[in-house]
């Protein structure tokens, strides 16, 4: 039986498997990659070596670091509740490899380790400069449009944050007083979300370091082996007339149902409109189901993640053009600015890159 034959329930909980082996591999795999260094070095001649002592001890630390973080992965993968314990066994002995086999795709495990910069963007106290630029404007808009209202009365306002990531702007709306309903489709973000936003008791309960893996435009070996702890609070504590959910799903395909058309009085897209293979299409489904009169917030770059993707259909517009058609489909932009941003970036590296990227508040006519 071929892939496409078979049932779409068993289909995805293969695909869950793989990304739950994936992070259950990042030990594994992180291991391997830094023994290369430790192997590179050893080759040096000895007066090569005396001259940076040091970098065998930093190979030998960053060892220790891997072993931290795989602690966070094993820990999600043991608190996803999707599989039994035999079956979290069978992941493990997997994820051990066979020779320099590897159990998943390296793009995987590519994905394993932007979770873990996530986790740092979105969940700790030295990620919040990089989230207060991008965030702040966001509730500025939000706080605005509903000004007038009481906190209980804020209960009332439905914002909905597709593309939401590790879940913390959703939370931070939501921790105003808005009932906000997070959305993603990555299964990466799905399971560390679900982790970090109902698994957690304490703060710092995790050490991680989101920076060992890359070694080039580093200042500091000090600042690289910087632990960074999360969460940086607890999720809980809402106002009691706030509701805050997350939904797992294709934004196009959860929302286009009737249910949803007309129904939100706030939508936030934030680095997430050129996640889209035809991003006409996510701007008239915001259109739909948005209230008359209701709030549009968009920040981000136009980075379309399909561009160069063999197989894959990808409509890539300029600022311009998505402004323009924007108004075309019915919506008044206010407020439109350019902003300088950054995203899960090492604050101490040497290399920085910074997305100019375009904000504004629309309404719905």
């Amino acid at each position: 039986m071929s892939d496409s034959d078979e049932n779409p329930e068993v289909t995805e909980m293969k695909h869950f498997q793989k990304v739950l082996l994936a992070f259950l591999y990042y030990r594994t795999h992180s291991l391997r990659c830094n023994h290369r260094r430790r192997k590179d070095f050893m080759a040096l001649s000895e007066r090569h070596k005396r001259l940076i002592p040091d970098v065998l001890k930093k190979i030998d630390t960053i060892d220790t670091k891997i072993e931290a973080n795989a602690r966070l992965f094993r820990d999600i993968v043991k608190q996803s509740d999707l599989f039994s314990t035999n079956d979290i066994a069978d992941l493990l002995q997997q994820a051990k490899g066979k020779g320099n086999e590897m159990p998943v795709k390296p793009s995987d495990m590519d994905k394993v380790r932007s979770t873990l910069k996530q986790f740092f963007r979105d969940w700790s106290a030295e990620g919040k400069p990089e989230r207060d630029v991008i965030y702040e404007p966001i509730m500025h808009e939000i706080n605005s449009v509903h000004a007038s209202l009481s906190l209980e009365e804020r209960g009332n306002v439905r914002v909905l944050v597709p593309g939401a990531g590790l879940g913390r702007l959703a939370y931070d709306i939501a921790s105003e007083g808005y009932s906000c309903q997070g959305n993603e489709f990555t299964f990466f973000m799905l399971l560390a979300s679900n982790f970090i936003l109902n698994k957690m008791t304490e703060v710092g309960a995790y050490e991680t370091y989101p920076f060992i893996h890359a070694c080039s435009n580093i200042q500091t070996t000090e600042s690289q082996l910087r632990p960074v702890r999360i969460p940086d609070v607890v999720p809980g504590n809402l106002p009691p007339t706030a509701d805050f959910s997350m939904v797992a799903g294709d934004f196009l395909e959860v929302y286009s149902t009737p249910e949803h058309q007309g129904a939100w009085d706030v939508i936030v897209t934030c680095f997430f409109i050129d996640t889209a293979h035809n991003i006409i299409e996510y701007l008239e489904l915001i259109h739909q189901i948005l209230k008359k009169g209701g709030t549009w917030i968009n920040i981000g770059p136009l980075l379309y993640h399909f561009e160069d993707v063999p197989g894959e259909s990808s409509v890539e517009l300029s600022l311009e053009q998505v402004k323009r058609v924007a108004k075309d489909i019915g919506f008044d932009l206010k407020n439109e600015r350019i902003l300088d941003t950054t995203y899960t970036s090492n604050p101490d590296g040497m290399l920085t890159y910074v997305y100019r990227s375009a904000f504004w508040m629309a309404t719905k006519l």
